[in-house]
């Protein structure tokens, strides 16, 4: 590859923002990225393509009755909420088998990374935007999320 092209690469990637860039032209692959000493680098993750899950059926109880739900929901806990700035996938922690970023208990500070959101193929740190300690986890790892919706109560 020309080390002209190359030079062009890291100068696009410097006036953009994006962090890492890979480019394989035949057999020969170039991977520039950004080292922010802000931030913490990410390995880059691929995902399979979303399956769609079967509609669950509401577990009944021996009256035939639905059997009460027991996971957090975001209108009936107070405190501030943390809601996704964008459509994608709901990571937990850095890597599969990493620990998670946060957990329900822990006090974070406003900055600190809570989760990843990938949104084609790019890998997004989502940042507690109030110190606090984390109330409740709206959402489970791997799973979609829309834009607006809530994913953390920190009080």
């Amino acid at each position: 590859m020309d080390i002209r092209k190359v030079k062009k690469l890291i100068e696009l990637l410097e006036e953009s923002g994006i962090a890492e860039i890979e480019i394989k032209e035949g057999e020969e692959s170039v991977r520039i990225s950004r080292n922010s000493s802000e931030s913490t680098q990410v390995p880059i993750q691929y995902a399979a393509a979303p399956v769609t899950m079967p509609t669950p059926v509401p577990d009944t109880s021996a009256s035939g009755t639905p059997a009460k739900d027991t996971s957090p929901d975001s209108d009936t806990i107070s405190g501030h909420q943390v809601t996704s700035p964008m459509v994608g996938t709901y990571y937990e922690a850095p890597s599969p088998g990493a620990p998670p970023f946060t957990e329900v208990g822990k006090q974070v500070k406003e900055g600190e990374v809570l989760c990843i959101i990938e949104a084609m193929k790019m890998l997004n740190q989502i940042e507690s935007d109030k110190s606090g300690t984390v109330k409740a986890i709206l959402i489970e790892n791997g799973q979609p999320v829309e834009f607006g919706q809530p994913l953390f109560i920190i009080e």
